[in-house]
């Protein structure tokens, strides 16, 4: 399975739910780990990799 968004499951353009659907993670997980990642990381670096992320990433 290729790294790609899902149709279903976006809270905002998917990028979690496909990171945790191309593992085998719980999407509920993954969008926490980020969450608290940006946290720490002053939000921009986290918010950047999410947009560029979201261009990169196929959508389904």
């Amino acid at each position: 399975m290729s790294l790609s968004r899902p149709r279903e499951q976006r809270v905002i353009a998917g990028v979690c739910a496909g990171i945790a659907r191309n593992y085998g993670w719980d999407p509920g997980k993954v969008r926490l780990i980020y969450l608290i990642v940006s946290i720490f990381s002053a939000a921009f670096p986290g918010t950047l990799v999410y947009i560029i992320l979201w261009f990169l990433m196929p959508s389904d």
